[in-house]
C-alpha cells in the first residue's frame, strides 16, 4: 500500500540521519567529550550483580563523579560496559533495564562479568538505538500486510483503513446519559464519544483544558463497560507516569511496563519488577537462583589445568545451574503472565508497547496520549494490538522532534493525530474550557488556533497577581537599537535579555510587598533560542535583587516548557534585524506553547518592526494594543 510505503521511506531517511548525527558525536571522540554530550557515564563503580532472565547477568553501576551532567541513558536503550584501558575488546554490550538518579542496571549479554571489569576505570556508553527503529519498521511492515492481505471486515483491517483515510469511523447510537461530577460539558462529550466509538475517537485538548482528567474518567468508564483490559501509551515516560499515577489513584489495577521517570514510591509500586517481588511464588525462584549461582561459583573454582574428572565435574555443575535457571525462567514467566492477566490497565511508552511481557497481547481499546508529539511510525506499534484507538493531544502545539529535514519536509512531521483530525472531524471532541489562564492571556491563542471556541473557567478568567492589574504585556523594543547577534546556529540579543531582567526586577520588587517569600509566584523565563537562554541564566545569577526569589524562577527554551505552567511567564523573542527575518519563530505552534504557559501574567519582549513582517505577530501586536497591553521599551531604557 502506497501510504505505508511512503511512511517506511521517511522512517529510513530519519534513521539514517539520526545514525549519522550519533556517529558524528561519537567517532574519534574522547570519553570526556562523549560524557559532555550526555552519551557516557564515566567513571562508574559496580555495586552489585544478579542473574537475570534468560541466564543473562544484570549489573548495577553508579556514576561516582560528574553526577550533574545531563545524559541520554534511559531505560530500554542499548549500552555497553567498557574499560578505559588500552585493550580493544574490553567491552560487553547489553540493555539498560533500569535507570534512576546516578544508578542504573545494565543487563549484559553474558552470564558472568569479564576479568577486566575488576581492574576499575569502567564506564557506560549508550549505543545508537537501532531497537526503536526496528520496532517501528516491523510495525509499518505488519500494517502493510494487514491492509493488503487481511479480509475486509477484520477489526485490524478496518481500523487500519480508517486511520489511513480509506474508510470512515462508526459510532453506536445508544443514549445512556453520563453523569461524572468531576467533568464539564465538553469533557463529558469526549468520554461519551470514546464510549460510543467503534474504531476511533479523538480528544483535542488545548492547554489547561483537563485532557488527562478526561482520559482517566474515560478509561474508568471503559473498564466499567466490561473492557477487561485497556492499553494506555504515550511517547514519553513522563506522560506515561502521569497517567499511571492518576489511574492508580482512582483505584484501578495499573501495571507500568518499563522504567518510570518519576522514581517515587507510588510509581515503583506499579512496575512489573515490584509486583513480581511481592508475588507469592517469588521466594522459591529466588532460592533456586541462589542455588544456581552457588553451582556456578563451584564450577569456576576449577582452574584451567585440570584433568578429565575435574572437567566432567565442572560440566555437570554448569549443566545443573542451567537446568535450575530454566526452571526459574518458567516460574518467572508464570508470575509475569499472572500479573499481566490481572491488570486492568497496562501502561507503556509507544515502543514499550512491544515489550516482551505484552508483545503478543491484543486489546479492545488502546489510548494514545500526547499523540500530537508522537512520531507516526511509533504509533503503529500499539495500534496493531487494538480494535479501537483513542488519540488524545493537541496538534496546535509542538510536533515530535525530527532529526532529518528531508523526512520532516516530506511529511514525517505531520502526526497521525493531525491527519485524523483533518480526515475524521466527526470523531473529534474539542475540550473548550480551560482552567489555567486569565482570559486575556488565553484570548489570542483561542482566536488563532481554536476558532474562538476556547473559554476560561470562571475560577481563572479574571485572576491576577496581587498588586498588579495587567495580565498581558507586549514590551516593544523597536527603535531601541537592540540588534540580534547570530551565534553559530543560535540567535542572541543581550540588550533585550538585560531589559527583561530589569523589568522582572521591578515586577518582583512591586509584588514582593503582597506575597510572603514561601508564597511568592513561580516564574518562567523562556526563549526559542538556547544561547539566549544561556545569557538570561547568566544575567539572572548576577542580579543580587533577584536572588531572594531565585528558587521560584526557571529559565529554559520554549520547547522544554511544553506541558508546564507558571504564574508569570516572560518570553524573550530575540529576533531584531532590518530584513524581517524571524527564523523558526515562523513555526507558530512553538509560540502557541509559549503563550499558554502563564496563569496570571504574560510578558512578551520583542521588536515589532521585525516581528510584524509576519502576519501572526502583526495580529498579536494589534490584539495587545486593543487590550491596552502594549508598552514601548523606551519607558524602561
Amino acid at each position: 500500500m502506497a501510504y505505508f510505503k511512503q511512511l517506511l521511506s521517511l522512517l529510513h531517511t530519519e534513521r539514517e540521519e539520526d545514525r549519522n548525527q550519533y556517529r558524528k558525536l561519537t567517532e574519534q571522540s574522547s570519553v570526556s567529550d562523549r560524557r559532555a554530550n550526555g552519551l557516557t557515564w564515566y567513571p562508574v563503580a559496580i555495586r552489585g550483580t544478579e542473574i537475570g532472565r534468560g541466564d543473562y547477568l544484570t549489573v548495577e553501576v553508579e556514576r561516582t563523579t560528574n553526577q550533574d551532567i545531563p545524559h541520554q541513558l534511559r531505560f530500554g536503550m542499548p549500552a555497553v560496559l567498557f574499560s578505559n584501558h588500552d585493550a580493544q575488546n574490553d567491552r560487553v554490550e547489553g540493555t539498560i533495564s533500569h535507570q534512576s538518579g546516578n544508578k542504573l542496571r545494565l543487563t549484559l549479554r553474558t552470564d558472568e562479568l569479564p576479568e577486566w571489569s575488576r581492574d576499575g576505570k569502567l564506564g557506560i556508553d549508550v549505543l545508537f538505538d537501532e531497537n526503536s527503529y526496528d520496532e517501528m519498521e516491523s510495525a509499518i511492515k505488519l500494517a502493510t500486510s494487514i491492509s493488503e492481505k487481511m479480509e475486509e471486515n477484520a477489526p485490524s483491517r478496518r481500523l487500519t483503513a480508517i486511520l489511513t483515510g480509506e474508510k470512515k469511523p462508526t459510532f453506536r447510537q445508544e443514549n445512556t446519559p453520563l453523569y461524572i461530577p468531576k467533568l464539564n460539558a465538553s469533557q463529558l462529550n469526549a468520554v461519551d464519544n470514546i464510549l460510543k466509538a467503534n474504531e476511533l475517537a479523538i480528544v483535542h485538548g488545548p492547554p489547561g483544558t483537563g485532557k488527562t482528567t478526561t482520559l482517566v474518567q474515560a478509561i474508568k468508564a471503559l473498564i466499567n463497560q466490561d473492557h477487561k483490559q485497556v492499553l494506555v501509551v504515550a511517547p514519553s515516560n513522563t506522560a506515561v507516569d502521569l497517567l499511571s499515577e492518576k489511574l492508580h489513584n482512582e483505584g484501578l489495577n495499573v501495571l507500568r511496563i518499563g522504567n518510570p521517570a518519576r522514581v517515587n514510591e507510588k510509581m515503583i509500586s506499579l512496575t512489573l519488577d515490584h509486583k513480581m517481588a511481592g508475588h507469592s511464588l517469588i521466594k522459591e525462584t529466588k532460592k533456586l537462583k541462589k542455588q544456581a549461582q552457588e553451582y556456578k561459583n563451584m564450577a569456576h573454582k576449577y582452574k584451567r589445568s585440570f584433568g578429565k574428572s575435574e572437567r566432567d565435574q565442572r560440566k555437570l555443575l554448569f549443566e545443573e545451574a542451567h537446568k535450575i535457571l530454566k526452571e526459574v525462567g518458567n516460574s518467572e514467566q508464570y508470575i509475569i503472565d499472572d500479573l499481566v492477566g490481572k491488570a486492568q490497565i497496562i501502561t507503556a511508552t509507544l515502543v514499550g508497547a512491544n515489550h516482551y511481557t505484552i508483545r503478543d497481547l491484543k486489546f479492545h481499546t488502546v489510548i494514545i496520549d500526547e499523540a500530537g508529539q508522537a512520531l507516526e511510525p511509533a504509533c503503529w506499534i500499539p495500534i496493531l494490538k487494538a480494535e479501537k484507538v483513542v488519540l488524545a493531544g493537541d496538534h496546535c502545539q509542538l510536533p515530535p522532534t525530527i532529526k532529518s529535514n528531508d523526512a520532516a519536509k516530506n511529511g514525517l512531521n505531520t502526526t497521525l493525530l493531525e491527519k485524523c483530525v483533518a480526515l475524521h472531524p466527526e470523531a473529534v471532541t474539542l475540550l473548550d474550557e480551560q482552567y489555567r489562564m486569565n482570559k486575556l492571556i488565553m484570548g489570542y491563542s483561542s482566536q488563532v488556533f481554536y476558532g474562538h471556541k476556547l473559554k476560561a473557567h470562571e475560577s481563572v478568567a479574571n485572576h491576577l497577581l496581587k498588586g498588579d492589574n495587567a495580565p498581558l504585556v507586549f514590551l516593544d523594543t523597536a527603535g531601541c537599537g537592540f540588534t540580534e547577534k547570530i551565534n553559530g546556529t543560535s540567535t542572541t540579543n543581550p540588550e533585550e535579555a538585560a531589559l527583561l531582567i530589569r523589568h522582572l526586577t521591578q515586577l518582583a520588587e512591586q509584588i514582593s510587598l503582597e506575597y510572603a517569600k514561601e508564597n511568592f509566584p513561580d516564574i518562567a523565563i523562556i526563549s526559542p533560542y538556547k544561547q539566549q537562554v544561556n545569557i538570561l541564566n547568566d544575567l539572572l545569577a548576577h542580579t543580587p535583587e533577584l536572588q531572594p526569589f531565585a528558587s521560584r524562577i526557571s529559565v529554559n527554551t520554549i520547547d522544554s516548557f511544553q506541558g508546564q505552567e507558571r504564574d508569570i511567564v516572560y518570553i524573550s523573542m530575540a529576533r531584531s534585524n532590518n530584513d524581517g527575518e524571524i527564523g523558526f519563530l515562523s513555526d507558530i505552534r512553538r509560540m502557541n506553547v509559549a503563550m499558554t504557559r502563564a496563569r496570571k501574567k504574560l510578558i512578551i519582549i520583542g521588536d515589532s518592526a521585525t516581528l510584524a513582517q509576519f502576519p501572526f505577530y502583526a495580529d498579536f501586536i494589534s490584539y495587545a494594543e486593543n487590550a491596552d497591553s502594549y508598552q514601548s521599551a523606551w519607558e524602561f531604557v
